[in-house]
């Protein structure tokens, strides 16, 4: 674990790269010192134009180094500075050093590549030179007395217009507008202004500082408006009209009549003092006296200090700082109209104060130190002015350097614009980026948007635990209001230095090789220890058919050695082609300059994707590791901090294509080290708003699915990657890679199994690897990637089905119903699926696979398997063999119809016989003599059943005769070889004969009390429904079959088939008894005779009905109980009497019967004698009626016809 004081170091490394500011470095170690001797020598002042950088030294010095470009060809190659030349701009020796005598060496350096020149402030002296070698020009022109050169206008860019450019130059009592040419310099006007130390414009309006306050000024027309004091506490600041615009044109006086500070004049450069050029000689002198004439008229023909002063001109006479007037003198005369500025501070007092704010640099003018006046109670800050935007600037005020700083916007007119901003302490340096590209502010790309956000920065000292670090405060300042507090960022370097910080006349594009590193894609392998990537995973160790997924291996391999073959060094290539791409990208220019001691950095827009990914690796430091790894990944604040980083991005809509892909990949890799937190975190489980949120960032990423699979030792195998790889991004790549060989070192070269997974990752692996099934149809997604989604669900909802009852169907919602959608819908990965559910014994859900794929005889040969006996661990087929029944009705391979129609058959001869005898399936129709060939072939117990079919329920009589004898054949086999069937068979005669009237038909009977499930008794009833039909069958043949089979005893045992065949044989005498006698069914014998005998209708011969009741009146008369004989008899008569001759019965009824037996027939037998009596004396006289009509009608037709006389011939 790493110490306490490394984390540290590492965190605050890692800081400085969180914020929107990163320092690029421009030239490290300056040569400050030309021997290399001086250590104390600092960096005052920094500028930068296309290639060409200028540094001003506290050793007078300006060095300018010129920068030779990366080689094109060498994307590892960086640009390098060479020294040009090392120049001493001259200045003049001043009366009003510090104490100590120091001077402030080179205090601003002013590029105007417009017309080709730079003006140089040194030691309070102004010199001009050429662009970009810095040769002397106006000759040895200089401007003594001068605390600022600036005052460009910001609204012109660097090359607008060719007029020359106009700059401000604050000497010590009034400000000059000059105008610096190509070939000259003159001075436009002077504004009454003393003491101004700093100046920034816009356009004609200057916001202008003195000492102690900010004020606007319209440079054209002279007009000042107060603003508000640097320091709160400046208590000797005049109560003026703040607000107010005041003139401020130079008079015929001099100036106005108030009070001004100014500073003590220093006198003039002489020849013998002039500092020369390093590498050239001077030029000649090129302002005249006319010049200084025309200045002359111009101000009202007062003698005023030259602008430009030559060396060799005579110095003026009259002193800047006045003697004490007389008391009592109140002359507004030069001599008084100027009061002198306050001396400048003690050299201990103000150096201290300044090393509080910024360090031992020495200031860039005389009262730019904020210093506090021994003795006054005032407080001097350093006033700091830039404008963010074309309509507004920013000023700071506060009230000691100890204390914060307050930013507060004004526009032109001087009203507040915005929110102030605070500085946490009174900064030594401001600067602002994100405002128009101007000379303002930075740029962090060549154009920048109208929604850019806008920062603005400041060089402070801030207190920590371990001391005073100097730094960059960076803060937004285009906050809304309403919006909270902005965010404040803290960047610092090391070595404690104080940092200045400027913009920059012109940038450099730099590129960032860290985003090319991260965002660049390479390949991926999630196995190791083999140079070549796999084509597909290793089977399971547990699998039985390994052999198989090796063997379909090598298949694939010599499939795609069919495919396009990819060229050697294919992959440098893509790699090369990703890094140019990205490269192009990942490019940004900046204008913000910023030193500290030797060192000169660029402060470039820190990308999305650096603060991100900082912010990522913070949250790994706050589990006390620095690489993604096991042990760190359980942390609850690491958990904490990535998912508010992943917050912090959701919803954000990417404005260019670098940060479209950064937002992708900080979702990618935020997510991967959730995945990892996740894993490895038991005893501090993911909430289920954690889990959602990993979840949707996980897909929202687009992060290739094999990358979280490699992350799960138990599922690395099911990876299936292709010929190309798998290509993610570079840091997504290295943070797995880190993660693998930190879970390989822990647990060894054992690959665990998917059943050691917690429940709580296979139930995110269920809904990850289902919602990454739904972007199957995606052209940009490679096909293996679903082979390898398919085969891991599958894994893991087979682990998780384990404890689903067995024999449960999939509800909606279940694990089980997932299973049986993902097989349903078909899978990419189908060997590998065959082999899983081969080793997890789930046979069912294999059938249901086959089904997908249309493999119907796989389909039965699965469900074959389960019928048969093998172990189907969700034992989900339930009826199996009716299941196969209702699948051959929906095939049309009728050789597939055929095999499983027998083997069904085979089993279960009832419901294999359906196969044949559906009419609805789609294959092909057996001809039934086909159909029974191959029955009586292969499986003869179900021939019966089809037979039943075709004479049953098709009407095909043609097999009655030998599906009777099946039944027969079944029937006497039972009786043949058990005693017990006899018995059965007798008893049910006894105990029919034993119910009393009215009872069923003996066939009824049969029926009812016939066991359902007892083939014999079924069979003998559909062989007495057969025999009782009117069917065309040989009876004789039957009969004999009983014979030889039952003996004589066969009519015993088979009553109702004897009584049948004795009807097909017309011995209806032995019928009727058997019926009577043996049966006792007496409503079966009247049937019998009102029949004839037949199992047709009734016949249409009356006189053998008639015989055959009077047979049946015998037989009656024969029945053994006297009770039953009567009652029949009297029965028979009464219901059937038409049928019987009166004087018969008469003669075969017993006398000692009584006349109530046949009462009812004698009565009926004489109203039949009366009625037919009747008849026929009804039908005489109507025969006798019709007689007489007819007579009639012939003789009234011969009357029409008259007679016919026949004349012969």
């Amino acid at each position: 674990m790493a110490s306490d004081t490394t984390r540290k170091q590492h965190k605050a490394a890692v800081s400085s790269e969180a914020g929107p500011f990163v320092l690029r470095t421009l030239l490290h170690d300056v040569p400050l010192s030309a021997d290399g001797g001086d250590e104390d020598i600092k960096i005052n002042c920094v500028d930068y134009l296309d290639g060409n950088l200028y540094v001003g030294t506290t050793a007078s010095e300006l060095l300018h180094f010129f920068r030779i470009p990366p080689d094109p060809g060498d994307p590892s190659s960086t640009a390098a500075f060479i020294l040009a030349s090392r120049l001493r701009p001259a200045y003049s020796e001043s009366s009003t050093a510090p104490p100590d005598g120091a001077l402030p060496g080179v205090q601003q350096i002013l590029l105007l590549p417009r017309v080709g020149k730079a003006c140089v402030l040194c030691n309070w002296t102004v010199t001009f030179y050429s662009l970009p070698e810095l040769s002397p020009v106006f000759g040895t022109t200089q401007v003594r007395n001068c605390n600022w050169i600036g005052g460009v206008d910001l609204n012109e860019g660097v090359g607008d217009g060719s007029g020359g450019v106009t700059i401000l130059l604050s000497l010590n009592r009034r400000i000059q507008v000059v105008r610096i040419g190509t070939e000259d310099a003159r001075v436009v006007r002077k504004i009454d202004f003393a003491g101004s130390t700093l100046s920034v414009r816009r356009d004609s309006i200057a916001c202008v500082a003195d000492s102690r306050s900010y004020s606007l000024l319209d440079v054209d027309r002279q007009m000042r408006i107060p603003l508000m004091s640097i320091s709160s506490l400046d208590e000797s600041q005049p109560g003026g009209p703040f607000g107010q615009a005041q003139n401020v044109a130079a008079g015929p006086d001099g100036g106005l009549g108030r009070s001004a500070s100014s500073t003590t004049a220093r006198p003039l450069l002489t020849p013998g003092d002039a500092h020369g050029h390093a590498r050239s000689t001077s030029l000649s002198g090129f302002i005249t006296g006319g010049m200084r004439k025309q200045q002359e008229r111009r101000n009202g023909g007062e003698t005023e200090e030259p602008v430009f002063q030559d060396p060799e001109s005579p110095a003026p006479t009259r002193s800047m700082r006045s003697p004490a007037p007389p008391a009592g003198n109140h002359s507004r005369g030069p001599s008084t109209a100027d009061k002198p500025l306050p001396a400048p501070p003690s050299g201990d007092a103000g150096w201290a104060l300044a090393a509080q704010v910024g360090g031992a640099s020495t200031p860039a003018a005389r009262t730019a130190l904020p210093t506090t006046r021994p003795g006054s109670g005032s407080v001097f800050l350093k006033p700091h002015i830039v404008s963010p935007s074309a309509e507004e600037f920013l000023i700071v005020t506060g009230t000691s350097p100890l204390d914060p700083g307050i930013g507060m916007f004004v526009n032109l007119d001087g009203d507040p614009t915005r929110p102030t901003v605070e500085f946490d302490r009174y900064p030594r340096e401001i600067a602002v980026d994100g405002g128009s590209p101007d000379l303002s502010s930075s740029t962090s790309r060549p154009s920048l948007n109208p929604e850019e956000e806008g920062y603005v920065l400041a060089s402070l000292a801030k207190e920590f635990d371990d001391g005073l670090h100097h730094g960059l405060e960076i803060q937004r300042y285009d906050v809304n209001v309403g919006e909270g507090e902005p965010e404040k960022f803290w960047l610092e370097v090391r070595g404690g230095a104080p940092l200045g910080i400027r913009s920059m006349l012109t940038g450099e594009e730099t590129e960032y090789e860290e985003i090319v590193d991260r965002l660049c894609q390479r390949r991926f392998s999630p196995f190791t220890g083999s140079p070549q990537t796999p084509t597909m995973g290793i089977s399971r160790a547990d699998s039985r058919t390994a052999m198989s997924i090796e063997r379909l291996a090598k298949e694939k391999e010599l499939f795609e050695s069919d495919e396009e073959v990819l060229p050697v060094g294919w992959e440098d290539k893509r790699n090369k082609e990703g890094e140019d791409f990205v490269r192009r990208l990942a490019k940004a220019s900046s204008r913000l300059a910023v030193w500290a001691g030797a060192d000169i950095w660029w402060a470039v827009r820190n990308p999305l994707l650096l603060q991100l990914e900082s912010s990522l690796e913070s949250a790994m430091l706050a589990g006390d590791k620095q690489l993604i790894d096991i042990d760190g990944g359980g942390n609850v604040e690491v958990r904490q901090q990535l998912l508010a980083i992943l917050d912090r991005i959701r919803g954000r809509d990417a404005k260019t294509e670098l940060e479209f892909m950064t937002l992708g990949y900080i979702r990618q890799r935020a997510s991967i080290m959730l995945l990892a937190s996740f894993l490895n975190s038991p005893e501090s489980p993911f909430s289920e708003t954690e889990m959602k949120t990993m979840e949707e960032n996980l897909l929202d990423g687009d992060l290739d699915a094999r990358v979280v699979l490699s992350l799960i030792p138990a599922l690395r195998n099911e990876i299936v990657v292709g010929r190309k790889g798998i290509w993610i991004y570079g840091g997504v790549k290295t943070a797995v890679e880190s993660f693998i060989a930190a879970e390989k070192q822990r647990s060894g070269p054992r690959i665990p199994s998917v059943s050691s997974l917690a429940p709580s990752v296979l139930q995110f692996l269920r809904r990850f690897l289902a919602a990454w099934r739904k972007k199957k149809g995606f052209g940009s997604i490679a096909d293996e990637i679903f082979r390898t989604v398919d085969a891991s669900l599958l894994l893991v909802l087979l682990e998780l089905d384990q404890n689903t009852p067995k024999g449960q169907l999939g509800r909606t919602g279940t694990i089980r119903k997932d299973l049986y959608d993902l097989v349903d819908n078909g899978v990419d990965c189908f060997d590998r699926a065959v082999d899983l559910l081969e080793t997890y014994h789930r046979l069912f859900v294999l059938s249901r696979l086959y089904q997908h794929s249309k493999m119907a005889s796989d389909v039965l040969g699965t469900w074959k398997r389960i019928i048969e006996g093998e172990e189907d661990a969700g034992g989900e087929l339930g009826d199996g063999e009716q299941r196969v029944r209702g699948y051959l009705l929906n095939i049309s391979n009728q050789s597939l119809v055929k095999e499983y129609g027998v083997w069904l058959a085979a089993r279960n001869p009832r419901l294999g016989v359906q196969v044949f005898a559906d009419d609805k399936g789609k294959a092909p129709k057996f001809a039934p003599a086909e159909a029974v060939a191959i029955l009586r072939e292969e499986a003869p117990d179900a021939v019966k059943y089809y037979l039943e079919h075709l004479v049953f329920g098709r009407g095909n009589t043609a097999y009655v005769n030998e599906l009777i004898t099946y039944y027969l054949d079944i029937v006497i086999d039972d009786l043949q070889e058990s005693e017990q069937a006899r018995e059965m068979v007798t008893a049910s005669y006894e105990a029919y004969r034993a119910l009393q009237p009215p009872k069923p038909t003996y066939r009824q009977f049969l029926t009812d009390n016939a066991p359902e499930d007892d083939e014999v008794w079924q069979s003998r009833l559909r062989l007495l429904q057969l025999l009782g039909g009117a069917h065309d069958y040989d009876a004789t043949a039957i009969r004999k079959r009983i014979d030889s089979s039952l003996g004589k005893g066969g009519k015993e045992l088979l009553v109702p088939e004897a009584i049948i065949l004795d009807g097909r044989a017309r011995r209806h005498e032995d019928a009727l008894r058997l019926l009577v006698h043996r049966l006792g069914d007496y409503d079966t014998a009247v049937t019998y005779c009102l029949r004839g005998g037949s199992s047709d209708s009734v016949p249409t011969e009356l006189e053998e009905v008639q015989r055959l009741f009077r047979v049946l009146l015998a037989e009656f008369l024969r029945i053994e109980d006297d009770d039953d004989r009567e009652e029949q008899t009297g029965a028979l008569l009464e219901r059937f009497g038409g049928w019987f001759d009166v004087l018969e019965v008469l003669a075969l009824i017993p006398d000692e019967w009584s006349v109530d037996v046949a009462a009812a027939f004698l009565v009926q037998a004489l109203r039949r004698l009366v009625r037919e009596r009747h008849e026929s004396m009804l039908a005489r006289s109507l025969s006798g009626a019709e007689n007489l009509r007819v007579n009639y009608d012939l003789l009234e037709k011969m009357d029409e016809k008259g007679p016919i006389i026949d004349a012969g011939n």
